[in-house]
């Protein structure tokens, strides 16, 4: 597992310091030990987490807009947890309402050390009410892009974005998002992977144009 971690972190084009590759094992293995009793998700084979699970989250890091992310309906801590272990200058919130789904990521920011900069929130994301806007706001878990811009919009800061995370290209759901917002499809290659998979990235009309891809 680790050696799937290291080939596919470097496979991105992240610098892999060997804290980062230790804490994704950390986090694997705690997901790993919850999973047998509480079943937060349906992966269960560890090698299929490493490209499921930990590369697909890191993969959008070249996305991740400012220091503040809010990741809603995060489940089990996934994208935030390994985006946080990758970019130690995030504050992180990662917001679900499931009771299992919140215990879990509060054990595993306690035992990565990521207290102070990764906080674990458990409500609904449209009645959440954070003291500061978030820079990027990001999501695997919305089945359509409307619902995700109509629950998350009032966490984002002036000139934010909001991260959708899709497998199939969802070109079709872009008409319903309306003139309020822009938006461009971004393919993403996930080492280990062969499904198709894409990132929404949503921005208010009137703020700065989505950038385009990374160089």
């Amino acid at each position: 597992m680790r050696r799937a971690l290291a080939a596919g972190v470097a496979a991105l084009g992240l610098d892999r310091p060997e804290d980062l590759i230790q804490g994704l094992v950390g986090y694997l293995g705690l997901l790993q030990r919850w999973n047998r009793v509480y079943n937060l998700t349906a992966v269960r084979d560890p090698g299929e987490m490493v490209a499921l699970h930990i590369l697909d989250s890191l993969s959008i890091l070249p996305w991740v807009h400012g220091p503040r992310l809010a990741d809603v309906g995060t489940g089990p801590g996934l994208p935030g947890i390994p985006l946080a272990l990758a970019r130690p200058d995030l504050r992180v919130a990662l917001v679900d309402s499931n009771l299992k789904k919140t215990r879990f990521c509060t054990e595993a920011v306690r035992v990565l050390g990521l207290a102070g900069r990764v906080e674990v929130v458990r409500a609904r994301v449209e009645a959440w009410h954070p003291p500061q806007p978030f820079d990027t706001v990001v999501s695997r878990a919305f089945a359509r892009l409307a619902d995700f811009v109509a629950a998350s919009a009032h966490l984002l800061a002036p000139g934010g974005r909001l991260l959708a995370m899709k497998g199939r290209d969802p070109g079709p759901e872009l008409a319903a998002l309306g003139p309020d917002w822009t938006a461009r499809v971004e393919p993403l290659t996930v080492p280990g992977l062969d499904a198709r998979r894409h990132l929404v990235i949503i921005a208010r009309s009137g703020d700065a144009a989505v950038p385009p891809s990374p160089s």
